[in-house]
């Protein structure tokens, strides 16, 4: 069965994660076959900072859609 590496930006609890498990682990049993036990799935949280899309770091992208204090 598969092992499936999910990246995604931090922040995200340990209960949404354990929510996305679940639903990803039941997908693969009823597509797949086999059974939940051979399942496995790691989560990579990656700061934005760490992740860019066509040349700019997602930190960037987030500050600049950010509106200024005192709005």
């Amino acid at each position: 069965m598969p092992t499936i590496r999910i990246e995604l930006f931090e922040g995200r609890t340990t209960a949404q994660k354990a929510e996305l498990a679940q639903k990803i682990t039941q997908a693969c049993v009823q597509v797949l076959g086999g059974s939940a036990d051979g399942v496995d799935i790691l989560f990579f949280d990656i700061a934005k900072s760490d992740w860019a899309t066509a040349g700019v770091l997602w930190s960037e992208k987030a500050a600049a859609s950010s509106p200024p204090n005192g709005s």
